[in-house]
């Protein structure tokens, strides 16, 4: 219950099953550093959310030509740099010229794990190829315990939990959020879900239609799943779903968040 008065949960937050989320929530996720506010995917953005008080940046790993994870969205670098060419057929010493914006240069997955010893990263797995060399940086790192990884591609969930160990915190990828919304509604759908996940991680709305609801929030929460949220980016958006009960919220307006949480009671990060 927030000091505003705000809407109690709708169902009880289940105990975290892994060291990743046993932060208190709800947590706070700076989306791509925090998109809208900041320069996304810089440097820059993402020690402004971290002077801000935040503690979990959710951001997208791609890999080079040569075999380096770097911090970037998209499968081409024409949107939001100087340069072109999709990410995956250059070298490392090309994507590395590219500015983003004009000034920031694109990170290596190791400078961001790198940076913060008390921060965590929801990482988004945009390749296949990207699994190999994101273990690596993970093991040589130490940051097994403080970062979720998350993908469109249940393979690739799979094959993330297979590399890296039962011990690595995952979301459910898009068939296990599927059987989950089924769940919801008909209890003969409940061995459908395979919880190996430690959250389920979903759009506000889903074909135009909104994803959570109070139903979907309670079968994740029995199931001992977290329930995030991405992209929430106004107030109204934001307090629809904190007073459903949802457990994290991704949104590219970081200070607008902060603002609100901070208003109800619950900026629990620093």
């Amino acid at each position: 219950m927030g000091a505003s008065g705000c809407a109690a949960s709708v169902s009880s937050v289940p105990p975290a099953r892994f060291a990743y989320l046993d932060g208190p929530t709800p947590l706070a996720m700076a989306h791509r550093g925090g998109a809208i506010e900041h320069l996304e995917n810089t440097m820059p953005a993402f020690e402004a959310c971290v002077a801000m008080g935040y503690r979990y940046l959710e951001t997208d790993v791609r890999v080079t030509a040569d075999g380096v994870p770097v911090v970037f969205h998209d499968p081409s670098l024409d949107r939001v740099t100087d340069r072109s060419g999709r990410v995956e057929q250059l070298p490392w010493a090309e994507v590395a010229r590219a500015r983003i914006g004009g000034r920031e240069p694109i990170l290596r997955l190791e400078e961001l794990l790198g940076a913060w010893p008390d921060v965590r990263f929801n990482l988004d797995v945009k390749a296949a190829g990207v699994l190999a060399p994101l273990a690596r940086t993970v093991r040589r790192t130490g940051v097994l315990d403080r970062i979720c990884l998350a993908s469109f591609s249940d393979a690739r969930v799979a094959a993330a939990r297979r590399v890296l160990g039962p011990a690595v915190c995952t979301s459910l990828g898009p068939r296990g959020v599927a059987a989950l919304r089924l769940s919801s509604y008909s209890p003969r759908a409940a061995g459908l879900v395979r919880v190996q996940a430690g959250c389920a991680q979903v759009p506000l709305q889903l074909g135009g239609r909104a994803l959570v609801d109070e139903r979907f929030v309670t079968a994740a929460h029995a199931r001992g799943l977290q329930v995030h949220v991405w992209t929430v980016d106004t107030p109204e958006e934001a307090t629809a779903m904190l007073d459903l009960g949802v457990d994290g919220i991704m949104t590219d307006r970081p200070a607008m968040l902060k603002q609100l949480l901070e208003a109800r009671g619950q900026w629990g990060q620093s």
